[in-house]
């Protein structure tokens, strides 16, 4: 459905956007990561045509988005970080006209309008202005002009920023729902979200393309590593040196003193090939220390995230 071959992209001498490749499948919800001036924003304006690339090519259900752009925004719904919308007008009035400059017909306007606005849970809220909606509202209004040409393809930029916890939690639950009949790309900085919510990840680092798989494969891919969760009473020096002392560790961090049972937290890494929980646990009882937790530990996206996004020069000065 999307397919977005070597594009690059310059701002005068500032390259944007460097060589930049990846695919969307039919009905697929994918993330699209990176830190701030990664590159992303810049990419999704090439997708939907606001922008056009110094090199490569970007299609859209088979359409050129610098030869064939009309084509391209007939099957595209945007929502950018902030809802193009009008505050002074009703949002029946606003969907309406959104729906006609989008190019749905007379007779087909009423129904696109009113099924964008069910889709989107603001059927009650046609007479109501713009302004006086809450953030959430707004949000699922700007949502809803996005969907109303009933679009191929859904790109939302950052689509729950500002929301509070239930409002996220809305909005992330619709845009589950609309997956498999739309193709989306899920531009946002809420991390645990693209776990819970996307299938495929592409993470983008200073305009390069620097991950790309499903966050469960890239977690995977990029522990190259064991971490133990571990509580331990005794000395706290004496636990350092024993932990750091086991075959295979790479890494002990202690992670603080816990009140209720006077024991010391530690994160320990290790290398992929032994468990080191059973030497862990033998080492720690022989020196009769209790042992209160033990538990592996995997990476989540965001320690995948900074990973991949992270310069050597910016570990060492963390």
């Amino acid at each position: 459905m999307i397919d977005v071959q070597q594009v690059t992209r310059f701002f005068g001498r500032v390259m944007a956007v460097d060589n930049v490749s990846f695919q969307v499948e039919k009905g697929e919800i994918l993330g699209f990561l990176g830190p701030n001036a990664a590159g992303k924003t810049t990419t999704m304006r090439i997708l939907t045509t606001y922008l056009p690339a110094t090199s490569g090519t970007a299609k859209v259900a088979g359409f050129d988005v610098h030869d064939q752009s009309m084509e391209v925004r007939k099957r595209i719904g945007y929502l950018p970080e902030n809802p193009p919308l009008y505050p002074e007008m009703r949002v029946l009035d606003y969907l309406d006209f959104v729906a006609k400059i989008k190019g749905v017909s007379p007779s087909d306007r009423k129904k696109a309008v009113a099924d964008a606005m069910a889709k989107t849970g603001i059927s009650n809220e046609g007479k109501r202005i713009i302004k006086q909606l809450s953030k959430g509202f707004k949000q699922r209004v700007g949502l809803a002009q996005a969907l109303v040409h009933n679009p191929d393809v859904l790109i939302l930029d950052e689509p729950t920023v500002g929301l509070d916890p239930k409002q996220i939690i809305e909005v992330r639950e619709l845009i589950k729902s609309l997956a498999g009949n739309h193709t989306i790309i899920l531009s946002t900085h809420i991390l645990p979200e693209v776990s819970m919510t996307c299938e495929r990840v592409v993470i983008i680092d200073k305009g390069k393309v620097v991950a790309e798989d499903t966050p469960d494969n890239l977690t995977r891919k990029l522990s190259g590593s064991q971490r133990v969760h571990a509580v331990i009473a005794g000395p706290l020096a004496d636990i350092q040196n024993a932990l750091s002392n086991l075959p295979g560790v790479t890494k002990v961090q202690h992670l603080g003193h816990t009140e209720a049972k006077q024991a010391q937290q530690f994160l320990i890494e290790s290398k992929a090939e032994k468990a080191i929980s059973p030497d862990l646990a033998k080492s720690v009882i022989g020196q009769g220390w209790d042992l209160y937790e033990l538990k592996s530990e995997s990476l989540s996206l965001e320690d995948v995230f900074l990973r991949v996004t992270t310069t050597e020069e910016e570990v060492d000065r963390q």
